[in-house]
């Protein structure tokens, strides 16, 4: 009865609430009004990367391409409900875990949070489905001046096994924010296949050119 109590509160505070982007209508969607989320920039479409298949949900252009910079660099941390639903609107497989892109203890110590995890917390409450974390990214060195086949190890080199890790999942999905040439999600793709994954899918908020 609270938990209902509680449900009807948040969307009635919710439509009270200015639009996180126009300011001037009521929110309907996730922090958006109406217009505002309708005219996201969305993709809803699978690209192709690496031989992985990632679902995408919108182009990284205005507004979403700065919405994510504040996410992840400004600490504005009120766009995670936002971005969490920009996932959630896809065609989701039916998976047994989620697995948010890690990030270095450098770029923890550097931003304070892990913006995917944040948002997997919210997608595994929605989803009713655990987060996963059984990888670590050791330090993130620069790509600058290494050629391709250079950058592939140097990223794949990056992702190293939590040995102590008990738990198996079959069926995982792994999210990030951005996606561009797809060597992140390849390289976690392929140390979580080592730990016994037979099925990983892929889910990107955006997708750069």
């Amino acid at each position: 009865m609270l938990q209902l109590i509680n449900q009807i509160t948040h969307k009635i505070i919710q439509r009270l609430t200015p639009c996180q982007l126009c300011g001037l209508e009521h929110q309907y969607y996730p922090s958006l009004c109406v217009d505002c989320w309708n005219n996201l920039p969305w993709f809803k479409q699978n690209i192709e990367r690496h031989e992985r298949s990632i679902q995408v949900a919108q182009h990284y252009q205005f507004p979403i391409d700065r919405i994510i910079q504040k996410y992840k660099y400004e600490q504005q941390l009120h766009y995670q409900n936002l971005l969490a639903q920009s996932l959630l609107s896809l065609r989701l497989p039916k998976v047994h875990a989620i697995v948010p892109m890690p990030i270095s203890t450098e770029r923890l110590v550097e931003r304070g949070y892990n913006q995917m995890l944040i948002i997997a917390k919210i997608m595994a409450t929605q989803l009713n489905i655990p987060i996963w974390q059984p990888v670590v990214r050791e330090a993130q060195h620069s790509q600058k001046g290494l050629t391709r086949i250079e950058r592939m190890e140097n990223i794949e080199n990056q992702f190293q096994i939590i040995k102590t890790e008990r738990r198996k999942y079959k069926k995982v999905l792994i999210i990030d924010d951005v996606v561009t040439t797809g060597s992140s999600v390849h390289a976690l793709a392929t140390a979580l296949e080592s730990l016994g994954c037979q099925q990983i899918y892929t889910a990107c908020i955006a997708a750069a050119e």
